[in-house]
């Protein structure tokens, strides 16, 4: 029953779309040219500011990069700023004006219900930009363009790479699946007036297919670890926060455990209750504290409090070419690293100095990564040291906004051109 229900989502969210494009007209309404001119206006004269309206039905409220990147930085820069996504109340937070979506019992009901819903709440806002960071929304973002509204399509992942890797999919089912997904999603691309990513790999996709297409990298917020408690203080023990899928490695991480003397502090969301129960059966689970879904202050206690970070992500299509946000908050927080033997992140931790690198799928092979680490604590430290002054001198959450707002810059002299 799960794996036709996931085909059922997959399918919900590649063929019915593509279907939907030869129902919907193409015509821009001609009312928009008014409000435009009208809006420009005011923005010209001061009255107004651009009013900007982030849309996800996948993520969480308070999602880093959405809400705590993203949106903040927006407010921060002047602009009015929405967030459609769930949440139990409206609310304002830093600045950004909170529009709850309801609480669905599962994927379907949330791509067809949910999605609507939120078209919906947007419509109603009526923005001058809508930025929307979920594949399923596709559909609607761009019927917003045949209205004549402003579009940025916000790219966290390679989509047609991550199907290859579902695995309820087998055989040549994933294929024809990523294929079809690639070809609708180029489609919606060329319409969208901005395309950002979250890594140089994604954004040199999409370059091909609209030149307005910037990559704005999750890089750490800086100003969370302008201090971190003193290498001495902390424990000899290891962390994991993130997504807990297969995928990601929980698996042979908690298998790790068993052959070495720490404490994994895991923090973050199950893939899906079955996998929870089945990973809490492991033996190395004794040797676990999980916190289960954190704030970010949370977030800073754990990474302040151990001295090794572990982001041990499956081979998969979507994960060699990934920039994980955690990874870099690992560095930032002064831990050294275990990480995946995929190039680009052997580069990283070259350049750094800030950890070691293992086959992800072995967990005797990471146990003892992690084994000579907290055994060579003098080297660990040094690692620790290595890493967070790289991170702050390269990789910077600052920099990536500035890429962001200039973006939205662009839209505001368009509009007051108008005028």
């Amino acid at each position: 029953m799960k794996v036709v229900i996931s085909r059922l989502n997959l399918y919900t969210m590649v063929v019915i779309p593509i279907f939907m494009l030869f129902l919907n007209n193409s015509r821009v309404d001609k009312t928009q040219v008014d409000k435009l001119d009208k809006k420009a206006q005011e923005i010209r004269e001061g009255k107004a500011k651009l009013r900007i309206c982030h849309i996800t039905t996948a993520h969480p409220c308070f999602d880093i990069r959405i809400f705590y990147k993203e949106c903040k930085a927006l407010a921060d820069a002047g602009y009015e700023v929405y967030l459609v996504a769930r949440h139990d109340k409206e609310e304002v937070v830093d600045g950004v004006h909170i529009i709850p979506l309801p609480k669905v019992r599962n994927r379907v009901e949330r791509m067809f219900f949910l999605v609507n819903k939120a078209f919906e709440i947007a419509l109603k806002l009526n923005a001058d930009v809508y930025h929307f960071h979920d594949p399923e929304f596709i559909p609607k973002a761009l019927k917003l363009k045949r209205l004549g509204k402003r579009v940025i399509y916000d790219a966290h992942e390679d989509v047609p790479r991550q199907i290859m890797s579902k695995p309820y999919l087998k055989g040549f089912s994933r294929e024809i699946f990523s294929k079809v997904f690639e070809i609708y999603e180029n489609y919606a691309a060329r319409k969208f007036d901005v395309v950002i990513t979250a890594t140089p790999y994604i954004r040199d996709r999409f370059l091909k297919l609209n030149p307005n297409t910037v990559d704005v990298n999750n890089y750490p917020l800086l100003d969370e670890f302008t201090s971190v408690c003193d290498w001495d203080k902390r424990n000899n023990d290891i962390c994991y926060i993130g997504g807990i899928s297969k995928g990601r490695g929980i698996i042979e991480l908690i298998k790790a455990l068993e052959f070495v003397d720490t404490t994994l502090h895991l923090a973050g969301g199950f893939e899906s209750r079955e996998l929870e129960e089945e990973v809490k059966k492991l033996d190395g689970w004794k040797k676990v504290r999980y916190y289960g879904f954190v704030d970010r202050a949370k977030v800073r206690d754990i990474l302040c409090s151990v001295k090794v970070g572990i982001i041990t992500l499956h081979p998969e299509p979507n994960h060699i070419m990934a920039l994980p946000n955690k990874m870099f908050e690992y560095m930032a927080a002064g831990l050294a690293i275990v990480v995946s033997n995929f190039p680009l992140w052997e580069e990283i931790i070259n350049k750094s100095g800030c950890g070691l690198s293992v086959n992800p799928l072995d967990p005797e092979a990471i146990a003892q990564k992690i084994r000579y680490l907290l055994e060579n604590d003098e080297l660990a430290r040094k690692m620790g040291e290595h890493g967070r002054k790289w991170i702050f001198e390269n990789y910077s959450w600052g920099k990536e906004s500035e890429k962001l707002k200039e973006v939205y810059k662009n839209f505001n002299s368009f509009i007051e051109v108008l005028a």
